[in-house]
């Protein structure tokens, strides 16, 4: 077994993706062709397509110095080149963050180096993503293992400093080595990687991040604050000659154990280099006890399940892989990480688009599926009546046809009646928008500022990030308030809705804004940590303090954005459940009334009538068995649920919520 099965599972996973696309284009046709589509489901089957579209699964491996996480990367993705791609050679190799991925829309692959001197600027690395002048570009050649290597090393590369430099830079000048001169120390060279890279698994739409060690996640800010909480899940190396060492133990308590809470990132600790526990001598039972003890005490030291910490040697299997030792490759132990990647990682995504994307789509597919079995039932039954009347049928008709145009009233009447509602909604939005308007956001912005730039004592910057985020977190209860007003509208509406249509009762979508203000919540915590630290940190490091607070601002404003983004998207969207069960009754309704009004017309005889209403019946039976085969499509397990390794989601009797 190799990373042909992580392989697999991703293409599997990618393959699914594409069949729910294809599905949901299906379903908007068929909406078009039926006349059913309206403007709101159209932007909510965009939304779905696009987030299939865009969708990637993020690997972030975090250690300190020498735990040997570029040799797992290397063992794991560039076996197949018969030497290591990225430098891992002893001592610290990766000296800036380091992104692998595979960029569709550029021609060639590529390394994109952002210079060391940005730390002086006040922007993050996301915001030098969008200005592609600020970075060294080195093109790669898949076809030059030389080429490649010389590329790779540049990522490693690092330049002498003065040591009153580095501080300015954010480093600490103890986690550094000498440049060989008095007050020289030596700085990587690079404060970011991007390395694009046609790879099997990366070209799916799998993200690798390789970390710098402690040091590293201190002064890059961005790391921490926005990286890692990305990222699906976490492998966390360490050493099994060492265990976990006291600096091990500082990075996951600062930066990686409240993840597993917080976000939906899994947690992994790899214990590495197994390879100095083996002895031939002792024998194979005496190695693999030793190896487990080492596994057991990991895991309780972290706080994580024995399970969690997986024994590997990175450097063996990679020897193992390019030299095609099938042995060599079992004693090294990585299958098990490859194992865990494919079942966990991709179940886990697969989960998180189930509820972000198949639920949505379901409901709405459902909602019109309904709406055609009704109309079937009203048919087959106006079949029956006028079979039974042969005689009188073109008065029976007449009646039919105006009991359909009674129906055809209530249901625009509801639609009326329902746009209203959606203008009220639509005010209470606006009110909901108004609570964390981007003017405001600014204001308080404005006056962290003038605070910050008036005190740089450690007392001042404390008062000046209590204050900002005392501001912001009453903005958030103030919409919490509008919230639970628009939240009780919304649910009255539904409720008459659901007394109305007992047999088709649906979910009031409810506005939540719980998940914000837990993320807000986290976002101060970080802040609050790192105010404990400066006293600790030098006070020359103001630029890195300046950097601290304005990532950490710089997430507060992305929050602040994604919160107002959502509150408009939801009133706009939050009754679309109810317009189109009422506009499809409507809009079936008037088909039907033109059928009858023809049958009516018709002064052939009855058969020809009951042939007529006899194809309406075959056409709607039509509509309803592809209706049935999209939500066959979309019901269709995920890949590994497929495999019985995780419990397939239900779908709900009941129609599930928009949101």
């Amino acid at each position: 077994m190799s990373m042909e099965r992580l392989s697999q599972q991703v293409e599997a996973y990618v393959a699914w993706k594409r069949e729910l696309m294809r599905e949901v284009t299906r379903y908007r046709s068929w909406l078009v062709q039926n006349r059913l589509n309206t403007e709101a489901i159209e932007a909510r089957l965009d939304a779905a397509i696009r987030l299939l579209r865009t969708d990637h699964i993020t690997l972030a491996f975090v250690g300190e110095f020498s735990r040997g996480k570029t040799e797992l990367i290397n063992s794991l993705f560039f076996s197949s080149y018969g030497q290591r791609m990225l430098p891992s050679q002893a001592g610290r190799t990766t000296m800036c963050p380091t992104e692998l991925f595979f960029d569709p829309r550029s021609e060639r692959p590529y390394i994109r180096l952002l210079p060391i001197e940005t730390r002086l600027a006040e922007a993050s690395v996301a915001q030098f993503k969008r200005i592609p002048g600020h970075w060294v570009n080195i093109p790669l050649d898949p076809d030059d293992p030389v080429n490649m290597i010389q590329a790779f090393a540049q990522v490693a590369k690092t330049k002498p400093m003065p040591v009153e430099q580095a501080i300015q830079f954010g480093f600490h000048p103890d986690m550094l080595e000498s440049a060989g001169k008095p007050d020289l120390v030596q700085v990587p060279a690079w404060r970011h990687a991007l390395i694009n890279f046609d790879h099997p698994l990366l070209r799916q739409g799998l993200r690798i991040l390789d970390t710098p060690g402690l040091n590293a996640l201190g002064s890059e800010p961005e790391l921490t604050l926005s990286m890692l909480p990305n990222a699906q899940a976490i492998i966390f190396l360490l050493a099994a000659d060492t265990g976990v060492t006291a600096s091990d133990m500082d990075i996951w308590r600062n930066h990686i154990r409240q993840l597993d809470e917080d976000t939906q990132t899994s947690l992994f600790a790899v214990l590495n280099k197994i390879d100095v526990l083996w002895d031939d001598l002792a024998g194979e039972i005496f190695v693999q006890n030793a190896i487990a003890q080492v596994q057991s005490a990991t895991a309780k030291q972290l706080g994580i399940s024995s399970d969690d910490v997986l024994p590997l040697s990175a450097k063996q299997a990679l020897l193992a892989k390019v030299r095609n030792d099938s042995q060599l490759l079992q004693r090294s132990q990585l299958e098990a990480l490859e194992n865990l990647l494919c079942e966990r990682i991709v179940a886990q995504k697969e989960r998180l688009l189930e509820q972000r994307v198949v639920n949505q789509v379901l409901a709405l597919v459902q909602n019109s599926q309904h709406v055609l079995n009704q109309r079937l039932e009203k048919v087959r039954e106006q079949q029956g009546e006028l079979s039974n009347h042969q005689q009188d049928n073109g008065q029976l008709l007449f009646e039919l046809t105006a009991k359909t145009k009674h129906d055809h009233n209530q249901h625009h009447k509801r639609l009326l009646n329902l746009k209203t509602n959606q203008r009220l909604l639509q005010r209470q939005g606006e009110l909901l928008c108004a609570a964390v308007r981007g003017e405001r956001l600014d204001e308080h912005l404005e006056k962290l500022r003038a605070n910050l730039g008036g005190s740089w004592t450690t007392f001042g910057i404390h008062q000046a990030i209590l204050h900002f985020f005392h501001s912001v977190e009453q903005d958030m209860h103030h919409l919490g308030q509008e919230a639970e007003t628009a939240n009780k509208m919304v649910a009255a509406i539904y409720q008459r809705h659901n007394e109305e249509n007992p047999l088709h009762g649906i979910d009031a979508p409810l506005f939540n804004i719980a998940p914000y203000q837990r993320e807000l919540q986290q976002l101060r915590e970080k802040g609050d940590q790192f105010r404990l630290h400066l006293k600790t940190l030098l006070t020359e490091q103001r630029v890195l303090t300046r950097r601290f607070f304005a990532t950490l601002v710089q997430e507060v404003v992305g929050l602040h954005q994604r919160l107002r983004q959502e509150a408009a998207q939801w009133s706009h969207d939050a009754l679309m459940p109810l317009m189109q069960h009422t506009l499809e009754h409507k809009q079936l309704l008037e088909s039907h009334m033109l059928r009858l009004k023809a049958l009516a017309q018709d002064t052939q005889q009855a058969r020809q009538r009951g042939e007529r209403l006899q194809r309406y019946v075959s056409e709607l039976e039509q509509q309803l068995q592809q209706s049935a085969e999209i939500l066959r499509a979309l019901r269709r397990p995920a890949p590994i649920q497929r495999q019985g390794k995780v419990v397939t989601l239900p779908v709900a009797s009941r129609q599930q919520s928009g949101e």
